[in-house]
């Protein structure tokens, strides 16, 4: 009866083991999914990040890709029309219109171009703007002085480039944090265009000469 009775509780003790040995198997394959679930949000981040743009201004860019001013839509025009549908820009739109560059802008190739916001724009005097806004001439220096002849990355930014009104600009920083000039933040930074990379700033550049 002894043997009976050790063996039976023999049995009962190797199958509670297993009954244990499988309620952690089953928890940690149920933890499984759970891991895996989470990794979608996880990896939101990074795939936020493979469209390119940053600065605190993106927010403000529309994000329905139907809208012409989304990054979508703007990528696939030449950056003047691009420029038109993003509603950070229409003073800079209509600076462009008034200097008749849309033509020059749309036809250049490999370019960059820093955009000054509207409310960059609002910075200047409004007496001294309709004066530059008055004269073609004065108008057109200012705003190809926002022109880099060639097309830079952010990796590329740093540094001091040529425009295609002649004066060089300095661009300081790196990441995503880059000022132009000394006084002009990237607010939106590496916004394609069919034909350039546009950083929008928060200043209004101006040429030495």
């Amino acid at each position: 009866m002894k043997r009976r009775l050790f063996a039976t509780v023999g049995v009962i003790a190797v199958l509670a083991l297993s009954a244990c040995g499988g309620t952690d198997s089953e928890d940690t394959a149920s933890g499984a999914p759970s891991t895996s679930a989470s990794a979608p949000m996880a990896s939101a981040s990074p795939s936020m990040m493979m469209s390119g743009q940053f600065g605190s201004g993106c927010a403000a860019v529309p994000t329905d890709a139907s809208n012409p001013g989304s990054f979508e839509a703007m990528a696939k025009v030449p950056v003047a029309t691009a420029a038109s549908g993003n509603p950070l820009l229409s003073t800079l739109v209509t600076a462009v219109k008034k200097a008749n560059l849309v033509d020059s802008l749309n036809g250049a190739q490999g370019v960059t171009v820093f955009a000054p916001t509207n409310d960059a724009f609002a910075k200047i005097p409004k007496a001294d703007l309709d004066k530059v806004l008055a004269d073609d001439a004065m108008l057109k220096k200012i705003l190809t002085y926002h022109v880099v002849t060639t097309q830079l990355s952010p990796d590329t930014l740093a540094g001091t480039h040529k425009t295609l009104q002649g004066d060089d600009v300095t661009v300081t920083g790196s990441g995503t944090s880059f000022t132009v000039n000394g006084i002009s933040m990237v607010v939106c930074g590496n916004v394609s265009t069919a034909n350039a990379t546009v950083y929008i700033v928060d200043s209004v550049l101006m040429p030495k000469s």
